[in-house]
Formats: structure tokens, sequence, C-alpha cells
């Protein structure tokens, strides 16, 4: 029977940050009994086969030395990623399904998924649509609006935008990417205008959003197989009354998530976190709303602001770090049983071939009717 895959690297600013998630997964399947197949995708964009055993540090100058040179093709009768061998030969791999761990960039924002569903490629997470849907913070935060769930505003934001609709401070953030990398606070409307103009990482666009300082992050993780269901929720920067009141906090960047993780795991993450009876209740049935809204499949982080009374609807990464891994350990679901469940899931989802028009059995007749009537081209265009 074949063995699945892990996809992680991807030419993205979270690329160091993939590879960590991808071995991770590597390492979970192979403690489980099988046999998975490292698919390394470089910053270059080029695709390699990597040993499941490999640490960190083998990525630190790129590609790894074990790696061997892949190939996706998405046209033909028999699509996949396939192996260069002696004498011009290729060999097709056999694997079941690919649990994507890319993190940012391609890798989660429809790009890799719409290649996996034209190659037929089985995989695990968002479909094409919710990834793109949920990378765009400006796109995203217009859903939340629209379905009255509550956030804080958030517009596009470039160098020549009108004055915003709120008063400062202000947070830029690049309006594709994660949550983490290239974001921005300050006090003044005119920096944030030059920020669009110098930051590289506000080169694809940016939103502008009110920062309201103090305020803390919430998280919950949600799968959606075998049912949907919820983890606990974790409070991973809890703050004091004073360094609350003062409007101390500290944004839970980059740094804090990854560099700190393993001292942020075991000091200041809440979980359960510690909230009102109602604020639980109330971040739950906002949790459950999203995932319907997004058409969420796999395992998701969503990230919620609160400021101790209200709670507001941040972000969805599709893909977390770890794949929440941790979240879903505190809340009784081993790391073995999440990746099986979500392999199970990519295996349902691609016999109906996710975000692929089915056959009509109307094409034929429709295609006849319009172009045989179509007439001559030029005479369209007089």
């Amino acid at each position: 029977m074949p063995n699945p895959s892990v996809v992680f690297g991807g030419p993205s600013w979270e690329h160091d940050v993939s590879i960590l998630t991808g071995l991770q997964a590597l390492r979970v399947l192979a403690r489980g009994g099988a046999e998975p197949v490292g698919l390394y995708w470089s910053e270059l964009n080029g695709w390699f086969r990597v040993p499941a055993g490999l640490e960190a540090s083998a990525f630190l100058e790129g590609v790894p030395k074990e790696a061997q040179p892949l190939s996706l093709e998405v046209r033909g009768e028999d699509p996949g990623f396939y192996e260069s061998r002696s004498f011009g030969r290729r060999t097709r791999l056999d694997i079941s399904a690919a649990v994507i761990c890319c993190h940012g960039g391609p890798g989660e924002d429809g790009r890799l998924q719409g290649m996996f569903d034209l190659a037929r490629i089985a995989y695990t997470g968002p479909s094409s649509d919710c990834a793109a849907l949920t990378m765009d913070k400006l796109a995203f935060g217009g859903m939340v609006e629209a379905a009255h769930l509550p956030a804080l505003p958030r517009v596009a934001w470039t160098s020549s935008s009108p004055e915003p609709p709120f008063p400062g401070p202000y947070i830029v953030k690049p309006r594709f990417g994660g949550s983490s990398i290239g974001i921005e606070v300050t006090q003044e409307i005119e920096t944030a205008r030059d920020l669009v103009k110098t930051s590289s990482y506000l080169s694809r666009g940016a939103v502008l959003e009110q920062y309201v300082p103090g305020l803390e992050d919430l998280y919950i993780a949600i799968r959606t197989y075998p049912e949907l269901q919820l983890s606990l929720i974790e409070r991973p920067r809890p703050q004091d009354g004073a360094a609350k009141a003062a409007g101390n906090a500290q944004i839970y960047g980059y740094k804090q998530k990854y560099l700190e993780q393993r001292g942020a795991e075991s000091k200041v993450s809440e979980i359960p976190a510690r909230l009102p009876g109602e604020a639980e209740k109330s971040l739950r049935i906002m949790a459950e709303e999203i995932a319907r809204l997004t058409r969420l499949t796999g395992a998701a982080r969503l990230d919620f602001l609160w400021d101790g009374s209200q709670i507001w609807v941040n972000e969805l990464n599709s893909i977390p770090g770890a794949l929440a891994f941790r979240l879903w350990a505190e809340s009784g679901v081993s790391h073995e049983d999440l990746l099986s469940d979500m392999l199970a899931e990519a295996g349902a989802l691609s016999s109906t071939l996710r975000d692929i028009d089915p056959p009509d059995r109307f094409a034929s007749e429709r295609k006849a009717a319009t172009l045989q009537s179509a007439g001559m081209i030029a005479d369209k265009l007089a």
C-alpha cells in the first residue's frame, strides 16, 4: 500500500518554520508505523525527495546533500511526482496523500493546493479556495464583517490611501502572509505610509488596522474530520493586571512563537485559558461559524483578540505552525491520531476531486450549441 508524503518548505518567508513542521510530521508518521516520503520544496522552487530522518541542521545551506531531484507533472494520464533514473528513465512516486506543512506564500495561499488538484494528488488541509481566502487578510476581514462577527477595523493600505476611518495607533501588516512576519505598530499615519514604501514584506500589499494596546491573543484549534471538533483554548501570553492596565502588552510575534517556543510553551502559555464562561461560549460559537463560512478542511488554528471582556476575530491560520500538535495533545488528540484523521479526510476528499467541477452530462450538447452557432469570430470583432 502506498505511503503518505509530507510536503514542506516552499518559496515563502516562513520557509524555515515549514521545515520544522514537516520534520515533526515525518517523525510522527514514522512513529506510527508508516514509511513517509519527505518532499522538500526549496526556496528556489525546486522539488526534492529527502530522507524522513533528517534534522533541521541539514537544511542550513539550502537543499540537503541527501536530496534527490523530483519533477511535478500536472499533465497527461498519470500526473504526480517523478524521480529520474539512469538512461533517461523516470519513476512515479507512489504516495497515498500529501500532508501539507507549508506556511505562508504559495504553500498556504491556494497555489500549491491548486497544483495538487490538477495533479490529482490527495492532500491535507484547506482547499485552494479556503486557503486563498484565509491568507488574504483583507478578504478574510471582509468575510468576518459581512457575517456580523466582531472584528477590529481593517482597511487596504498604500502610501497614497486616504485617512483611515479610525484613530491611531495603527498596526500595519502584510496583506498576504502569516501572522508573525512584517508587522509594525506606529502612532503616526505618515509612518504607516512610509512603511509601505520601504518594507519588502509589504510589497504585495498591506492592511492597516487599529492597534489597541493591552489586547491579548487567544487561540483555538479546529479540525474537521471525522467531525468538526474544537480544541481547548490557549492564552499564549497572560498578563498581570498592572501590565495590562499600562498597555504594555507585546505583539505575540515570530520571535515568541518560534525562536522562544520552548520557553513560551512551558512558562507563559495557559491551556486551557481561564476565561469567563460566556466569553468561552462566544468564542466557540464564532469558531464554528468561521469553519462553516470558509468551508474549512484539515486542522487549522483560529486567532482571537481579547481585552478581558470583549473578543474579536483576528486571523485563521489554515496550516498552523507544528499543525497545532501541542494544543491538540492538550485536548486529548494524539499526534498520531491527528495526522491519521487528516490523511483519512484527504483520501475521502480526493475521491470527489475537491474543488474541481464534476462531469457535466450536458457539456457536449452545450459545447456543440455554443460553437456551431458562433459564426465567424471576425464578425464579432467588427
